[in-house]
């Protein structure tokens, strides 16, 4: 594998190009935006996104998708969910069934409920080789170099096995799955509960509930993966408990951000609004709710995450009503 197409520049996106232009000849990078594109060419940084890391050389950035396509093998798509269905008509013209297709956006698809790697099967109109790639990363970790691991999963097992051998390096390691199931549903509906989490650190109520909260939110995950189909072992994993405890602990974490401001008392619409990068979890609340509605699922952190976003429910109220629950075996 020589070349490598990667469809978001984002964090995340410019995380990945940085990693994984050793293992590859030439890297495109497609941005959304053309004034940042022109200014990553020119500074070769990320300014908005992922200031302070340097571009290799063979990493090019483009705000056309045509050109970064263009003879790519394998291509890694980052965008946030809600733009994979736009942006994947917008490739349709220039993707081929030889290109191996990656996706690694963490996020589902607001009323359709199509996990991302769904969406981009329905869109193309060809039987694609799709993996998916999930795990606990924080983008600024991964550029810096410290030692990551993460989940690539297919139910094709060489394609998963190809881009296990294309991207592993000496600090980003990759461990094979067959249930691309639960890797996504994982990567999803973490970033739910970790809401939930920056809440309970806003309001200050100690390690007790965090943990509680997180164990709990596993429970949740679990019980609606395996009735998507997923495997319980998956979200014992990196793809699972291992990006739950990151996101819900760690303080470059996005969604645990929402969290956090949402016990300062402040509006969705203004946390939103001054933030640079999309928190997913925002969206994914209401996927996961309708969800757990659709597979007969008890998911009581998901439902008071999104009666706290969407209904205006106070901190404190949601939490009130998670402990008064009625009482049952765990």
């Amino acid at each position: 594998m020589k070349n490598l197409a990667i469809v978001g520049g984002g964090s995340w996106g410019t995380a990945l190009a940085i990693v994984l232009a050793p293992r590859f000849e030439r890297v495109r990078l497609w941005v959304y935006e053309q004034d940042l594109a022109e200014r990553m060419c020119a500074s070769r940084e990320n300014d908005v996104y992922l200031p302070g890391f340097q571009l290799a050389a063979n990493i090019e950035v483009r705000n056309d998708v045509a050109p970064v396509l263009d003879g790519a093998e394998i291509v890694l798509s980052v965008m946030p969910s809600h733009l994979a269905r736009p942006l994947y008509k917008q490739m349709l013209p220039y993707l081929t069934p030889a290109m191996h297709i990656v996706s690694a956006t963490k996020g589902l698809e607001t009323g359709t409920l199509l996990r991302v790697s769904e969406v981009i099967r329905q869109v193309l109109d060809f039987a694609p080789r799709v993996a998916v790639i999930s795990g606990p990363t924080f983008a600024r970790e991964v550029a810096r170099g410290d030692p990551t691991a993460l989940v690539v999963a297919s139910t094709d097992r060489e394609l998963a096995e190809t881009i296990q051998s294309a991207f592993a390096g000496p600090t980003f390691r990759l461990y094979t799955s067959s249930d691309p199931v639960g890797v996504e549903v994982g990567g999803a509906v973490k970033n739910v509960v970790a809401i939930g989490a920056g809440v309970c650190h806003g309001l200050g109520l100690g390690h007790n509930a965090t943990a509680a909260l997180i164990t709990r939110g596993l429970a949740e995950i679990s019980r609606l993966a395996v009735a998507m189909g997923g495997q319980p072992k998956t979200l014992a994993g990196l793809a699972g408990l291992g990006d739950l405890v990151l996101t819900c602990t760690g303080d470059l974490s996005r969604n645990r951000h929402v969290g956090l401001e949402l016990a300062k008392g402040r509006k969705l619409p203004e946390i939103v609004e001054s933030m640079k990068m999309v928190a997913e979890g925002i969206k994914t609340t209401i996927a996961a709710v309708d969800l757990s509605r659709k597979y007969s699922v008890e998911m009581p952190i998901a439902q008071q995450m999104h009666a706290m976003l969407q209904l205006g429910r106070p901190p404190q109220e949601a939490i009130r009503q998670l402990m008064e629950r009625s009482l049952k075996g765990e």
